[in-house]
């Protein structure tokens, strides 16, 4: 099979979307099939080796920008435009951008799915250029239905078929001004129609997508999100121990068995548990939610020297939310007893999740599914998650962790803490969401099914 895989990039941020079609991309081509994954908008940030090395980058943020901004831009020489979509360029620009107003982003949008009749056609023409001169793909695979724009004219001029995956659009179309919220809506509703095929990765998704686009049962397939798993531990990362406040694991240190000695209980006083979370620092993600979780139950101190590890994706954007936690933890008098690890790469973060002894990420919004909360079970490291959203599917497919009542953070406090107090319990989660993960949610397991529904 020829796949193209078409996947804006988030700059200097980490995305769940650009790891997911990176790793799969690279599966692909493992399994000897011809894959190209092309990155719109910025360069992608990935923590594994990027497969989209040597692909020009196509709507390069600026002129995209540009091009919306000032019509005249639209003309603008070729060479000027080739410019200032260099990979270098865009990565300085990134970081130094300014905060782009709320209207300016709804008016993108609206242009962004209008294709060949929005205000980046030419950016639209010179991808269509570039793939007529490659092997016609069997499929073009879309990282998002806000690309959706771009189907009409890959159908007519390469006679190929298109594949659009989904996660997390509603949130972000609802957050959209009034004046372009509903076009955005209306125009990608309408758009849906040329797509040959909708990929959700979680059932929950898949039904909100369905009732929002109208589309039809059989336009919209479930292929659960996968991550590549070498790297993860082929055991969890907690044991069992006989009494609640002995866990065997805060240093990322696998002990052995005869490591816990005790000499009342016969076991080892470890060092103190790790309440963790890994995904972008803001507050959608439920982050502050998790700190008064994490101060609630230090004020019980029902779990003797419980820490807070936060890791994760942190841009200029977000520093502002991160510094007012900080500040809150120093007024509580924790802020010794909380680290910070932002933007980390494979191996760290990897090391991180080996860290933890319970793992947290109470995303207050309807999320489509969450790579964290795989990688986090994948490391044998037992989950607590709101009860909404795709949270309790992923949960009860793997086994490996506990919901309790969204947006609360006395709930989340008494879940995470019934679970620390129960260390075998906490271990059995664990060895079985590893277990599951390596069966169900591996990059392998999503392209087998990914070729079956596009390759039967």
């Amino acid at each position: 099979m020829n796949l193209i895989q078409i996947t804006p990039g988030a700059g200097g941020m980490y995305c769940g979307n650009c790891l997911r079609d990176n790793a799969l991309v690279a599966e692909l081509r493992r399994r000897g099939h011809h894959a190209v994954l092309l990155p719109m908008y910025l360069p992608l940030n990935l923590d594994e080796r990027d497969e989209s090395a040597g692909s020009p980058i196509f709507f390069g943020g600026i002129n995209v920008y540009l091009e919306q901004r000032f019509p005249i831009f639209r003309h603008a020489p070729g060479w000027l435009r080739h410019r200032l979509a260099s990979p270098a360029l865009l990565r300085w620009a990134t970081g130094r951008a300014a905060k782009t107003r709320p209207e300016e982003v709804g008016e993108l949008t609206v242009s962004m799915l209008r294709g060949e009749e929005g205000n980046q056609a030419r950016e639209l023409t010179e991808l269509i250029g570039w793939l007529k001169n490659q092997s016609p793909p069997d499929w073009v695979c879309l990282s998002n239905a806000l690309l959706i724009g771009l189907t009409r004219r890959l159908k007519r001029d390469l006679g190929t078929r298109v594949v659009c995956q989904l996660g997390g659009e509603d949130g972000f179309l609802d957050s959209l001004p009034a004046a372009s919220r509903d076009v955005a809506w209306h125009t990608l509703a309408e758009r849906a129609r040329d797509v040959d095929l909708f990929v959700a990765p979680s059932r929950y998704f898949a039904d909100l997508m369905s009732r929002r686009l109208n589309l039809s049962g059989d336009q919209v397939h479930v292929v659960p999100n996968g991550i590549n798993l070498d790297g993860f531990a082929s055991e969890p990362a907690l044991a069992a121990t006989a009494t609640s406040d002995l866990w065997p694991l805060a240093s990322g240190l696998r002990p052995q068995a005869s490591d816990l000695r005790h000499p009342e209980s016969g076991l080892r006083p470890a060092a103190p548990p790790v309440l963790g979370y890994f995904a972008r620092m803001c507050h959608e993600k439920g982050l502050d939610t998790l700190v008064e979780a994490y101060l609630l139950l230090r004020q019980r101190d029902r779990v003797k020297g419980l820490k807070l590890h936060v890791g994760g994706s942190l841009g200029p954007s977000d520093e502002p939310f991160v510094n007012a936690l900080r500040a809150r933890m120093q007024t509580a008098g924790r802020s010794g007893d909380v680290e910070f690890h932002p933007n980390l790469e494979r191996q760290a973060k990897l090391a991180f999740l080996r860290s933890l002894t319970v793992f947290s990420v109470p995303a207050l919004y309807g999320e489509a599914f969450g790579l964290y909360l795989i990688e986090a079970i994948a490391a044998g490291v037992p989950v607590v998650q709101p009860r909404h959203a795709a949270f309790p599917e992923i949960v009860e497919a793997t086994g490996g962790g506990v919901l309790c009542e969204p947006g609360d953070p006395g709930a989340l406090a008494a879940a995470i803490e019934a679970l620390l107090l129960d260390p075998a319990k906490a271990c059995a989660l664990g060895k079985a969401g590893r277990k599951a993960v390596a069966q169900e949610y591996s990059i392998g397991r999503m392209a087998e099914r990914m070729l079956a529904l596009l390759n039967p």
